[in-house]
């Protein structure tokens, strides 16, 4: 048994999530966890709420509340959201605990006195129509590099580099819109990203597994220099930027921490809440001197954030000079589109979380966001693939497959598994076809090529609707009970099976299918297992209520009029 941590990028605090953010981090994190639990492994998935930073201050002063209240109440929302979806965290925390105020705090500290932080007086951009600094992701302009227009402060989100605010040609605020910007001096800590460019290439290099697109987005950082990054801002909320002995730091009272800097730190603030509320260890996950040397870890990201996950946490772990746990692979996702356009709440284009499941239970878009998801280019979602795929793949192959059989077993076995019979050629051929579809979806599951595995089980699903065509065992039962019965028991088989290969993905859907035939097993196949030995002679089955309904012209005419659809 392995102990596996697994991590997904944390949602920030202003607002549920659309489908997007679910599709390119905690949905396949928790996919990926449900197998790994279902091989029987130690499994931690920790994620949490990202709370610090000024979009929570405006989008608090939005709501009329102030921001601890606000983001008080919008964790409650997007945890509740999580467990909606089936998203099995074994810890949903936040940034604003106490645990990343410490470790943030420390980080900075043994940082600095390694020699790797400075404080230097810098020119920041200060606008005086919101007589306020302006965060780096505040100030908006033209990119110097590409010509984007719109580019961030402290990203481009065309290119991709790395900016500074005052990189950006034609600068204006992102709050309210004012040109009216001026440069002035501000004292700010600054992480010297610099030296240790050569210790992360080193770390990069000695990664196994990483998936192609997150070694290029971070060789690309790499390869055109790193930056010494400020990791401090002219805020109010977050975590206080404090002195050597805990109190206000002279000459930098009222300063917090750059957001980007104390976020990934929340995943080891999130253990510890975690730890407090089991009364778990969190450094036996997090510490290589206390336990986490035979720790697997496992990060999932939208590549919009690998850059922050293998530069700058790392250069804050491996600055620190202290045995912490660091990325083992790290899956990064492309963007999921909305029919190619981005989604967007002001222009009501996308499908929020809260609202999917207003529509459809969860494991309708469960299925269709791994099976179709944005993996390994950009995937936009529309309305009509979304319907086809859930017709498909969910109705026609796998539901009509589970309601068919067992409605037979009903009418012509007194809804008891058969005995009888001896198996003959063609189950020999489909037991030899399942055990490899079931090895392929574990390879696929294994190297986290989810798409690839989602079409392994579905080719699962695919070889029981073949093997009742050809056996027919409707025909069968006018001559040969016998055979039916065999037929019948193969089937029955398949379901539980079945049941197990789609827990990952369909974590509501398949116990339902399990229990059409009594099957409570929901682990993932072994490779030595037998496949046809979980529904014996004489156990009682019976039909499920329509597992999966199929999508109808008018819904999506109506949903499409509704979040929008084709322009």
């Amino acid at each position: 048994m392995a102990r596996i941590l697994i991590t997904s990028a944390l949602p920030y605090i202003n607002g549920i999530k659309h489908l997007g953010n679910l599709a390119g981090s905690m949905l396949p994190a928790d996919v990926w966890a449900r197998f790994k639990r279902g091989q029987g492994h130690d499994v931690l998935y920790v994620c949490a709420t990202d709370e610090h930073g000024t979009p929570a201050e405006l989008a608090a002063a939005a709501a009329g509340q102030d921001v601890q209240t606000y983001c008080d109440e919008q964790h409650e929302v997007q945890k509740a959201a999580g467990q909606a979806f089936g998203l099995s965290f074994d810890v949903f925390g936040r940034s604003s605990k106490a645990p990343n105020r410490r470790l943030t705090q420390h980080f900075a500290a043994v940082l600095e006195q390694n020699g790797l932080i400075e404080e230097r007086v810098d020119r920041m951009v200060y606008s005086i129509d919101d007589a306020r600094f302006l965060p780096d992701r505040y100030v908006e302009g033209t990119c110097p590099h590409c010509g984007h227009v719109g580019a961030r402060g402290d990203q481009c989100d065309n290119c991709g580099r790395l900016l500074d605010p005052t990189d950006l040609i034609d600068p204006y605020s992102a709050i309210s819109g004012s040109r009216n910007l001026e440069v002035r001096d501000t004292r700010h800590l600054y992480l010297l990203q610099t030296k240790l460019e050569q210790p992360i290439r080193d770390w990069i290099d000695s990664r196994q597994g990483w998936q192609p697109l997150a070694r290029s987005i971070a060789l690309k950082h790499l390869d055109e220099g790193l930056i010494d990054r400020g990791i401090t801002r002219d805020l109010k909320w977050g975590v206080p930027v404090v002195g050597p002995d805990g109190g206000p730091r002279p000459g930098m009272e009222g300063k917090v921490f750059y957001v980007w800097f104390d976020a990934p730190i929340e995943y080891i603030g999130a253990t510890e809440e975690w730890a407090e509320a089991t009364g778990g260890d969190w450094r036996s996950w997090w510490r290589l001197d206390e336990g986490a040397d035979d720790v697997r870890y496992v990060q999932f990201m939208g590549k919009d954030n690998v850059a922050f996950h293998t530069v700058s946490f790392p250069a804050t772990i491996l600055g620190s000079g202290e045995p912490w746990k660091t990325v083992d692979q790290l899956k990064a996702f492309n963007w999921l589109n909305w029919y190619g356009g981005k989604f967007s709440t002001s222009q009501k284009r996308g499908v929020f979380m809260d609202q999917a499941l207003e529509l459809l239970p969860a494991d309708y878009w469960r299925w269709f966001l791994t099976a179709y998801g944005p993996e390994h280019s950009d995937a936009a979602f529309t309305w009509e693939q979304f319907q086809s795929a859930t017709n498909k793949d969910l109705a026609d192959v796998l539901g009509n497959f589970v309601n068919r059989i067992v409605k037979f077993t009903e009418s012509k076995f007194d809804g008891v598994v058969p005995d009888g019979g001896e198996p003959g050629p063609l189950e020999t051929k489909l037991t030899a076809d399942v055990a490899a579809a079931v090895a392929e979806a574990t390879a696929l599951f294994e190297a986290m090529e989810f798409r690839k595995a989602a079409a392994a089980v579905r080719a699962a699903w695919v070889l029981g609707n073949e093997y009742l065509q050809e056996a027919a065992p409707w025909t069968a039962l006018k001559t040969d009970r016998d055979r039916a019965a065999v037929v019948v028991r193969t089937a029955l088989n398949l379901i539980a099976l079945f049941a197990r290969l789609s827990a990952p993905i369909l974590p509501f859907t398949a116990p339902r299918i399990g229990e059409t035939v009594g099957a409570a097993d929901l682990s993932w196949p072994a490779s030595d297992e037998d496949l046809f030995a979980a529904v014996a002679p004489g156990a009682v089955v019976a039909a499920p209520q329509v597992l999966f309904a199929k999508i109808e012209d008018a819904q999506v005419a109506e949903w499409a009029d509704r979040f929008g659809g084709a322009e």
